[in-house]
């Protein structure tokens, strides 16, 4: 029997998964997670054999490693972006799939990282090894790590001689380029991949 917690912040996901993997007579729902912050004490709580994760639980991955060894990480992604597949690579995930494939290849995912193999959506993969190392430009590197620094546009624009408007289009285009949130997550994002 395979222990599966399911860590999603949606709750009509999480059910879902719960609901559909629990209809595989072989696999055993042991926690259902809401909260990033709650993952690894309900992994540590009720011994998993596999992790299901969106792609914010990427950058939980190494802890929950540290403090159960013995889990496997299965990540679902709602994007194929070649970035997530090389954080999560980087993070030692078993398996990484994508959130619109059938029902059940999850569950055959599921089963193979239990088994001790490693999952990655061969497009996806293929699309990692054509992808270059980042999305960013040399420039927009350069406007990112100022930022990063603590200068403001306006002093970035100063320092590179451009404009402040200028400055301001950059920042738009990297956390547009990588489905950041904010410029803060844009700088963490590049940071966590080593673009910084």
């Amino acid at each position: 029997m395979v222990r599966v917690l399911i860590a999603e912040e949606m709750p009509m996901i999480r059910g879902a998964l719960a609901a559909l993997l629990s209809l595989e007579p072989d696999m055993n729902i042991v926690a259902e997670v809401g909260r990033r912050d709650l993952v690894t004490s309900a992994a540590m709580a009720s011994s998993p054999h596999v992790a299901i994760l969106n792609t914010d639980g990427i950058e939980i991955a190494p802890e929950l490693r540290r403090k159960t060894p013995d889990i496997q990480l299965l990540v679902l992604s709602a994007t194929a972006q070649p970035r997530l597949l090389r954080q999560a690579l980087s993070a030692q995930v078993s398996g990484f799939i994508l959130k619109e494939e059938p029902p059940a290849q999850l569950a055959e995912a599921v089963r193979r990282v239990a088994a001790g193999e490693r999952i990655i959506n061969p497009k996806l993969a293929l699309k990692a090894l054509d992808a270059d190392e980042t999305p960013l430009t040399a420039r927009e590197l350069e406007v990112l790590r100022l930022f990063a620094r603590g200068f403001e546009p306006a002093d970035i624009a100063g320092s590179l001689s451009l404009q402040v408007g200028t400055v301001r289009n950059y920042l738009t285009s990297i956390v547009t380029k990588l489905s950041a949130r904010n410029r803060v997550d844009a700088i963490r994002i590049a940071s966590r991949v080593g673009w910084l």
